[in-house]
Formats: structure tokens, C-alpha cells, sequence
């Protein structure tokens, strides 16, 4: 878990999580150079399973894999959900899953922190002017 020299080597694990895909991102501590990535989609073929939290964590284990082999023993977890101004902000059932499986690989875990995109001000929602009528 701790290198030779007794430190941990940082970096940056981005999740998005949709209620259709999961995808996990690890990145070096600056955040721009990729050092591994996964998705739900590229763990399983069928679409509706894309999403789902055991796969979310099979993504994971192959991204923590990928991770340390580049030497990486430490994570700082961001998590995404679409967001804006029509998608939801809550996460999708992945997030929760893809964390856990990060940890159980041996990664130390340090910050985790949601970075949702949240509007500001907003385009005007659809529609009309009485709003929808059932």
C-alpha cells in the first residue's frame, strides 16, 4: 500500500455517475494526465446493466488495477451526477459502489467531495407559460 519510501502517491479519482452509465477516471493529482479509466460499458454488454453497482465496482477494481500499476497507492475521490439545469443531482446507483471497491483494492482514500455542476441561474423550463397540464 505505502511505497519504499514510506509516502503515498496521490491522484484523482473522478465518478460519474448516471442512472445510465458509470464511469470511473483516475487521474494524476494535477488531474491532467490519465493514468487509468473504466466504464460500466466496458465491463458488461448489455445497456441497462451499464448503471448498476456491481459493475460499477468490477470497473473500479479494473481501474484501481491500472492505477497501481502506475504506481499510484492514494485516491481523492470526486464524485459527479449530470446535474445542470434538467438532469438530476443526485448520483446514480454506481457512485456509492465504485468508492467501496476503490478502498477494498488496498487504495487509501482521502478526500471525498461532490462536484455536481449546480446552476446558477437557469434557462426557462419547458412548458409554457400555465406550466404542464395533465
Amino acid at each position: 500500500m505505502i511505497n519504499q519510501q514510506g509516502t503515498i502517491r496521490w491522484g484523482i479519482a473522478h465518478i460519474y455517475a448516471s442512472y445510465n452509465n458509470t464511469i470511473i477516471h483516475i487521474t494524476d493529482i494535477t488531474g491532467t494526465e490519465t493514468i487509468a479509466k473504466c466504464s460500466g460499458g466496458m465491463c458488461v454488454k448489455s445497456d441497462r446493466l451499464e448503471s448498476s453497482p456491481t459493475v460499477a465496482m468490477n470497473a473500479a477494481k479494473r481501474a484501481a488495477e491500472g492505477a497501481r500499476e502506475r504506481g499510484i497507492t492514494g485516491l481523492h475521490v470526486k464524485i459527479k451526477a449530470p446535474g445542470g439545469h434538467n438532469g438530476p443531482s443526485n448520483p446514480g446507483p454506481g457512485a456509492q459502489a465504485a468508492v467501496r471497491a476503490l478502498s477494498r483494492m488496498g487504495m487509501r482514500i482521502g478526500v471525498i467531495e461532490d462536484i455536481t455542476p449546480m446552476p446558477h441561474d437557469r434557462c426557462r423550463k419547458k412548458g409554457g407559460k400555465r406550466g404542464r397540464r395533465v
